[in-house]
């Protein structure tokens, strides 16, 4: 599931299949399965060990055959741990960062109010001095930029990168959107390739490039003594990088006003989203919605669409994640 963002769990594409397989009952075997998936036997036995651990899957029963496969937890218990698997990672993100920007500002005293660089760690004080630094480092992009961000907004020309063909993914704090002309402009850098998501309390401000060096900015607005840490070591952009992928992908779709943002889907959506957590089968929720089995496939089409989702087990943990679906 969500390949490359559940590293931290030991999960991927694999293990999605296999889950949504497993519910599915596509098989009566992991011979079996390994065909139908086209796996290697190995790697299927490794993906279903996976989920075990994860609280997936429980093991087969002592009766069943040797040959026999993990039994699926149920949708909904298996998206909420999930889901606070996802919360704890990012709480320790969150305080892997705070101690950083505790030695941003230690590093800013020590060197007097200049800039300077511990290793692989360089500290811009000063408003203008920071500008300067952000945009050198965005004038050196060439295949990403990620941006976590949150008032006050850090001044950057994502137009321009947008125009070198430079790919941008942001998370802006929902607090800082109040303005109907900034949305309308956020969504007019959409409309240009932006890619740019929306939440509540982001815990912090960030941009990283090329996933080589990242920016930390100053906390709150850039005062004369305002320190940011520019970090080139790969060991702490390891650290940066998973806590921006945690927070986009517990992130919405900005909303414009004239759209009617929303806390949530219509009541329909939700009722088609509460039947996929609940792990039916087209046919069945067809006949809960009361429509033909071809219907409820499009619906759930689009319904995976508006949620930049690329199957249902993920669509169900996104709505999850965003509260739509309830305890």
């Amino acid at each position: 599931m969500i390949q490359g963002e559940l590293t931290t769990l030991g999960l991927g594409r694999t293990e999605e299949r296999a889950y949504e397989a497993l519910l599915a009952e596509q098989a009566d075997g992991a011979e079996e399965l390994a065909r139908l998936l086209d796996l290697p036997r190995e790697r299927l036995d490794a993906a279903l060990d996976r989920l075990v651990a994860h609280g997936f899957a429980r093991p087969p029963d002592p009766s069943d055959e040797g040959d026999a496969l993990p039994h699926p937890a149920a949708p909904a218990a298996a998206l909420r741990t999930l889901i606070h698997r996802r919360q704890a990672e990012l709480h320790m993100k969150s305080a892997e960062l705070a101690r950083l920007r505790m030695a941003a500002d230690r590093f800013a005293g020590d060197s007097g109010g200049r800039g300077g660089e511990r290793g692989r760690v360089e500290v811009v004080t000063g408003r203008r001095a920071i500008a300067e630094r952000a945009a050198r480092l965005l004038d050196g992009a060439e295949r990403e930029v990620v941006l976590l961000d949150r008032p006050p907004f850090t001044a950057l020309d994502v137009e321009s990168l947008l125009a070198r063909g430079v790919r941008v993914r942001a998370v802006l704090d929902r607090s800082g959107l109040a303005d109907p002309g900034r949305v309308r402009a956020l969504t007019g850098l959409v409309g240009r390739g932006l890619r740019l998501r929306v939440a509540a309390d982001v815990p912090a401000r960030l941009v990283a490039v090329d996933r080589r060096v990242t920016l930390l900015p100053p906390t709150e607005a850039a005062g004369p003594r305002a320190a940011a840490l520019v970090i080139g070591d790969g060991l702490l952009c390891g650290t940066l990088l998973p806590l921006f992928e945690a927070v986009w992908e517990r992130a919405e779709p900005l909303v414009a006003p004239e759209d009617g943002a929303a806390a949530g889907p219509p009541g329909a959506q939700r009722e088609l989203l509460a039947l996929l957590a609940a792990g039916l089968k087209d046919e069945a929720i067809a006949r809960r919605l009361g429509v033909h089995v071809h219907t409820a496939r499009r619906r759930i089409s689009r319904l995976l669409e508006s949620l930049d989702a690329r199957t249902r087990f993920q669509a169900g943990a996104r709505a999850s994640s965003r509260g739509w679906l309830g305890d």
